[in-house]
């Protein structure tokens, strides 16, 4: 039996909890650029948890913005997906299966997009939501008239300027829009982008007035470990369990945090934060982001290529292993908690330090480090290269773990294999992708320059870090040598030779 609208009468499993009908009638007030599972994980688990409360009442439509899949399992699905959730919390196992009845449609970008404009003119609309990675958010000289605009900005200009001609500039028509993609102050950032856009394409200025005083853009905080697909064997168990198939099944950790920067309008608006303690919604978000972006993520991003080409498959797997676990622990605790570029207490580092390592170790996530190395190169920059620079402010030596992850990341992007615009790098005589907009430069450069030049253009490339990397002492130098090791040597002897255990840090 696969999972639909129409099945769910016949789901006999006690351990899963089944929408009821009336929540499928509930208006669309959300529309959702993104079908990724951080999205289903987190804020659609909090729409959905606050229907079933009687709170929000609304549900999503979803935009397919991208080329690379498609909507058949949403379709086929009735938009139902299967959140199951696993982990500990305050020391007791935590287990949750919930059908989330939160999407009510998923609107491919490239093909329908007369109908995601449609949904301009509807009056329920309040919200807008974006996940479209660290890359989605740049500005392209984007043609907002194009059906659709290339660019996530440009469509969100597009649906914008279709919703102020659908309510003529009503102050009420005005939306709440939250992009959680991972990058410093995103809602400023995409309201910076969307008006210098609105400009470039010449749209009226009395639209733009409205753009800015009757729309809030809401910076945003996401943290919540969403692996991707499960395995084979953890979906058949899972499924053995619950009684039908799913084909969007999601797993999620116990922990979530959703942290949106907003006044009490917004509170107002965004009214399932009522649902569920993870949503914050605060005048200032700063110490929640600098610290899940430093610890979390920017240990994730210094570990994943490491940790890959030392092989291991899952965060669990390596921090099963006594190495990489001090790896991880020392780099997180010794080196990066220190040189948070925010004013935040030590001891309030070293605690949400300690809790993240526990997610780490949740025993029913199998986060697979090959989608943590998704867009590396960007996460790189965004994420560790500001506490790197915080480093050198009081600091003359290079920190030792922090150029292992540096280099690692260096190897992993070595591309063997083009197939079209498709780049693969080869580990073990298998070849992984290296999803990644850095991934033909990397290629041309593993092909025509020796490691130690490799090194200097990669860290001298200005565009790319606002600043030459070549210029901090011993960084450059130390970088080439943890790279011939991995190289030479291995993973695992660099890993054995890394000053960690007299590093680590006591909580």
């Amino acid at each position: 039996m696969f999972l639909s609208r129409y099945t769910l009468k016949n789901i006999q499993s006690a351990v899963v909890v089944i929408p009821p009908d009336e929540l499928f009638e509930l208006p669309e007030k959300v529309l959702q650029f993104g079908t990724g599972v951080l999205l289903r994980g987190l804020p659609d688990y909090f729409i959905d948890k606050a229907n079933r409360l009687g709170i929000f009442n609304g549900r999503i439509v979803v935009v397919k913005s991208t080329d690379h899949g498609d909507t058949t399992a949403f379709d086929k699905q009735d938009g139902l997906y299967t959140l199951c959730v696993r982990g500990l919390q305050n020391g007791t196992k935590a287990e949750e299966n919930i059908i989330n009845s939160s999407i009510s449609r998923v609107l491919s970008a490239k093909d329908e997009w007369d109908q995601i404009l449609e949904c301009a003119h509807d009056p329920n609309m309040q919200v807008i939501i974006s996940n479209t990675t660290e890359v989605g958010i740049q500005l392209v000289n984007d043609d907002v008239r194009r059906h659709p605009p290339v660019s996530f900005p440009g469509k969100l200009l597009s649906f914008l300027y279709e919703r102020y001609q659908a309510f003529n500039g009503s102050p009420q028509s005005g939306m709440v829009i939250i992009p959680t993609e991972l990058i410093p102050d995103n809602g400023r950032k995409l309201e910076s982008i969307v008006l210098e856009l609105a400009h470039l394409n010449g749209l009226p200025d009395a639209f733009i007035e409205w753009l800015e005083e009757a729309n809030h853009f809401c910076s945003s905080l996401v943290d919540r470990i969403v692996p991707g697909k499960p395995s084979q064997q953890d979906r058949e168990m899972l499924e053995r369990e619950l009684g039908y198939h799913d084909q969007l099944l999601t797993t999620a950790e116990v922990y979530r945090l959703w942290a949106i920067e907003g006044d009490e309008y917004v509170k107002q608006v965004l009214s399932f934060c009522q649902a569920d303690e993870g949503v914050i919604i605060e005048p200032d978000i700063d110490i929640y982001r600098e610290l899940k972006l430093r610890l979390l993520n920017g240990t994730h991003t210094l570990s994943c290529g490491l940790a890959f080409v030392a092989g291991f498959d899952t965060v669990k797997q390596a921090m099963d292993d006594k190495q990489l676990s001090s790896f991880v622990q020392s780099l997180m605790l010794h080196e990066l908690a220190p040189v948070i570029p925010y004013a935040i207490e030590p001891s309030v580092a070293r605690a949400f330090g300690a809790s993240v390592l526990d997610r780490f170790r949740n025993p029913h996530i199998r986060h697979q480090w090959i989608n943590i190395t998704v867009q590396y190169s960007s996460k790189m920059r965004m994420r560790n290269l500001p506490m790197l620079l915080q480093h050198y402010r009081t600091a003359v030596n290079p920190p030792e773990l922090f150029c292992i992850g540096f280099a690692a990341w260096l190897l992993f992007m070595k591309g063997v294999k083009q197939e079209g615009n498709k780049y693969f790098g080869q580990l073990n005589g298998a070849y992984y992708p290296i999803e990644d907009d850095k991934a033909a430069d990397f290629y041309h450069k593993w092909n025509n320059f020796n490691v130690p030049q490799l090194v200097e253009e990669v860290l001298g490339d200005t565009g790319f870090w606002g600043t030459d990397l070549n210029a901090l002492p011993g960084f450059a130098g130390a970088v080439t040598d943890k790279l011939h090791a991995l190289m030479n040597k291995g993973a695992r002897t660099v890993l054995e030779n890394a000053q960690v255990q007299r590093v680590l840090v006591q909580i």
